[in-house]
């Protein structure tokens, strides 16, 4: 066998195919772009797939690549096995619509056992096809010689996800020698597809012909218009076979990193293999997704990124590495990999330093959550870590669920996951805004950043005379525009979307311009800047009369002020722990998000509109003052974390219910603010929830809203004034418990009718046991099961079948003599079911299955007399 390099392999690869007059197509970044269906690209042709349904059309039909993948569902197979990675790279080559099964055949056939390429030993190789994929068969025997004594024909070669394109698959297997078959197993290990290290899969080439429907037989499927070819080999692996190595982390592609773990480490190699190997396949999985945009986080994609990293760190710890180590790792796996990708030296210190500044993070809580999770597995009573245990790690000390279960795993310890899961609920992830994109200003950030001259916001004004300093169209400072543009004025009364309140907007006039103020955002110099749509030449100079919409900016500030309000009530009635954790505010209603685990109880919910209400009607002054920082902090000001305060800030206070630090624009008293109604809360998050509220005008019209409702139904009850909504409802529950239980006697009446016809009218077998047959039609399961019960007290086998529009079901009842003669319930459910094309079964006494084919209802009648004797 050749003596090859890992990257003397990668080229080889691709200078094949690209000999075949293949496009080499560059390998996609780890993190998805404009495909929202994954998290991850996780196979070679997860990134192609623009080509494969055809919204793109590719240069060349023909394609190549080698393509980094990511996948997390077996991470916990990830150093047990000798091929499990989460990181790796996928080898494969594509047609498009253009070459098929012979000519994929035939180049796999080439690459793999050509002396001018890998030059395998052919006679080491196995091939599995599909049982009916006869074309795939004669390539390998009739073109290329192989014994079909090696050739394994399987219906599990067939590749396919739900409906849409699929097709059979042929896979290539490699014979590793009898080293790696301890037990002298031989091919029985292969064709019996039994677990080994011998016999491994080098490449499976997938021939996508066929438009899938699931549930149907794939005899049935029709052919695509279009038929491609997709391939897949891990690159890992086949190194693996070419350098002859016992595992993957043997290779030219992991030794460098075990030799610098070892380098920190006392343990050698061979007395903890698996925590050595976790270390090695987790930094490259981390290096990698961080190199491609990916960030540590509580969600999605960071969460992943979190967890490898933690289970790197604690696996580190079982090798006795003391202090941060991760990062130093960086360095060995950029230099193994720069050769194929480069870009990871550009992004080398930005990887170590988020990394450090990850493993610094968990440092701090890792020994304190392990010693919680071992002084509890300690002093546990039964052999279940309580679910509250594993929340509190995961949500107090920051350990993924999986490192919980591989510890409990390791004390032979389950962890109640059910109870983890029901304290989580509160802590899903954050639900996005459905918020529209606002204008971008990246590319004004350069001329935005070196405009200088001042801008002043007059916070109590709606109208005022203003000056243009600075006029800018995409981002460039212009003397001059016609249309939109953004415009900067030496003062302005239009507030710029800031704190969660959105921009006004309003009008902009002169004696030759005129126009509309869109929105308004803080530009890089601190000044408004205005987004407008002007009819005329606006130009640098000139003096134009400012009008923010009135109404528009009242009903704002009333919402903003209950924003205030809200938080007070929230701390008041829900507890002090309660802090802000985002807001939205516009003129038709408020967001307010803020910290609490659990949902707010409808007594909660009432008492904070009422509170709300009561303070609204207290007509309680608002008063804004300009104070120093550290006075307002001294004044007891709450602030948010996440906001940058000046050295002098504005003070907001309510009476002396609220007092906030706060730029945004308020009502002069609470009672300007009218009404509260509150609209809806629900989680948004860990640990965060949400309440949405209106004011004003837009409370008013909900509760009108409510009464219409109430209005209509009364008008569809057609109540009296005298009565309300609650008495009729009250009077329509006891009629209808009323109607139930005359509709329950009666129907038991029918069905004793029935049933006493179906019990006369029973046949008799050879064997002296009674049996009734049953049609119904469209009945309720309790129905059909009540009228088998009845009859099976006199008759020992009934089968009751209830059709459906559109499916079968059987219920099947047995008496003791029928069991003890062999005729079981379960049985006769299945075999009716089964000749309909269902399935089911069920108690010897007693069962249910069903059917799928109406029209097969007669054969199951028929089967069923045969099967009990009886002869028609």
């Amino acid at each position: 066998m050749k003596q090859l390099t890992s990257q003397q392999i990668r080229t080889m690869f691709l200078e094949f195919f690209e000999s075949k007059n293949h496009m080499i197509e560059p390998g996609a970044p780890l993190v998805p772009i404009n495909d929202d269906t994954l998290l991850w690209i996780n196979s070679g042709v997860a990134a192609l797939k623009r080509y494969f349904d055809g919204s793109v059309k590719p240069q060349n039909p023909r394609i190549t690549n080698i393509q980094k993948s990511l996948r997390t569902n077996d991470i916990d197979n990830v150093g047990r096995t000798a091929r499990h990675h989460t990181f790796f790279e996928m080898m494969g080559n594509f047609s498009i619509g253009d070459y098929f099964k012979k000519e994929a055949i035939a180049y796999a056939y080439e690459f793999l056992f050509s002396d001018q390429w890998l030059g395998l030993d052919v006679n080491k190789a196995y091939f599995s096809v599909h049982t009916l994929d006869n074309d795939a068969f004669n390539y390998w025997v009739n073109d290329h010689g192989v014994d079909p004594a090696r050739i394994l024909r399987t219906e599990d070669n067939y590749w396919m996800i739900g409906n849409g394109p699929s097709g059979p698959n042929s896979e290539i297997f490699y014979d590793r020698g009898e080293k790696y078959d301890p037990e002298n197993i031989g091919e029985k290990l292969f064709f019996e597809d039994l677990e080994n290290d011998r016999y491994v899969e080098v490449w499976n080439v997938v021939f996508s012909q066929f438009d899938a429907v699931e549930g149907q037989p794939i005899e049935t499927f029709k052919e695509l218009p279009q038929k491609n070819i997709d391939t897949g080999m891990g690159f890992e692996r086949l190194v693996s076979i070419v350098q002859e190595t016992d595992t993957n982390f043997e290779t030219d592609l992991f030794q460098p990193l075990l030799l610098a773990i070892s380098n920190l480490t006392d343990i050698k190699y061979e007395e903890n293999v698996m925590a050595y190997r976790v270390v090695a396949d987790h930094i490259r999985s981390l290096v990698f997704t961080l190199a491609d945009g990916a960030l540590f986080s509580n969600e999605g994609r960071g969460y992943v990124l979190r967890r490898l990293l933690r289970r790197a760190v604690r696996f580190g710890k079982v090798l006795n590495i003391e202090g941060l180590f991760l990062s130093e790792l960086v360095d060995v796996v950029v230099d193994t990999m720069k050769p194929a990708y480069p870009y990871l030296t550009d992004r080398q210190d930005m990887i170590k330093e988020l990394i450090l500044n990850e493993e610094k993070r968990f440092a701090k809580t890792l020994s304190g959550g392990e010693k919680l999770l071992l002084d509890t597995i300690e002093h546990l009573e039964d052999d279940k870590l309580p679910g509250a245990v594993a929340f509190k790690l995961y949500d107090t000390y920051g350990f993924p669920i999986e490192l919980t279960q591989e510890i409990a795993q390791e004390h032979h310890i389950e962890v109640d996951l059910d109870g983890f899961k029901v304290s989580l609920e509160a802590q899903r992830e954050l639900a996005r805004s459905s918020r529209t994109k606002s204008e971008s200003m990246g590319s004004q950030q350069e001329d935005i950043m070196n405009f200088k001259e001042s801008s002043e916001f007059l916070y109590e004004d709606l109208e005022t005379q203003a000056k243009v300093i600075g006029l800018f169209v995409d981002g460039k400072q212009v003397t001059s525009f016609e249309g939109k543009g953004q415009v900067i004025f030496d003062k302005t009364v239009f507030y710029a979307e800031s704190g969660g309140q959105v921009a006004d907007t309003g009008v902009l006039t002169s004696g030759t311009v005129q126009g509309r103020v869109l929105d308004v955002k803080r530009a890089n110099g601190g000044q408004n800047l205005h987004f407008v749509n002007v009819e005329g030449t606006l130009e640098v100079g000139q003096v134009l009369t400012l009008k923010v919409d009135r109404e528009r900016r009242i009903l704002i500030r009333k919402n903003h002020s209950a924003v205030h309000l809200l938080q007070a009530a929230l701390r008041d009635i829900v507890g002090d722990h309660v802090t802000q954790a985002g807001s939205y505010v516009d003129d038709q209603y408020f967001r307010f998000d803020f910290t609490h685990f659990d949902k707010l109880t409808d007594m909660q919910h009432k008492q904070i509109e009422d509170q709300l209400n009561a303070w609204i009607a207290a007509s309680l002054p608002i008063i804004t003052e300009e104070k120093p920082l550290e006075e307002a902090k001294a004044m007891g000001a709450m602030a948010l974390f996440s906001e940058n305060y000046g050295d002098v800030v504005r003070v907001v206070s309510m009476g002396d219910v609220s007092i906030e630090l706060c730029g945004g624009t308020h009502a002069t008293g609470t009672g300007e603010i009218g009404l509260f109604k509150l609209i809806s809360e629900e989680s948004v998050g860990s640990g965060v929830r949400r309440i949405t509220g209106k004011t004003s005008k837009g409370a008013l019209e909900a509760y009108q809203a409510y009464e219409q409702e109430v209005s209509d139904l009364r008008d569809t009850l057609h109540l009296t004034p005298q009565k309300t909504l609650k008495m009729r409802i009250d009077e329509m529950v006891e009629e209808m418990k009323d109607l139930e239980e005359k509709y329950a006697a009666m129907i038991s009446e029918i069905i004793a009718v029935q049933a006493q016809n179906h019990i006369v009218s029973a046949l008799t077998n050879e064997a002296g046991l009674s049996f009734s047959w049953i049609e119904l039609e469209d009945q309720d399961v309790d129905f059909v099961k009540d009228m088998v019960e009845r009859v099976r007290n006199s008759v020992d086998i009934v089968v009751a079948v209830n059709k459906k529009e559109s499916s079968l079901v059987f219920v099947a009842g047995a008496s003791e003599n029928a069991i003890k003669a062999g005729f079981k319930a379960g049985d006769l459910a299945k075999l009716a079911a089964v000749t309909t094309g269902g399935n089911g079964g069920g108690r010897p006494n007693f069962a249910q299955a069903g059917g799928k084919d109406l029209s097969k209802l007669s054969d199951a009648r028929g089967e069923i007399y045969n099967k009990v004797g009886i002869i028609l």
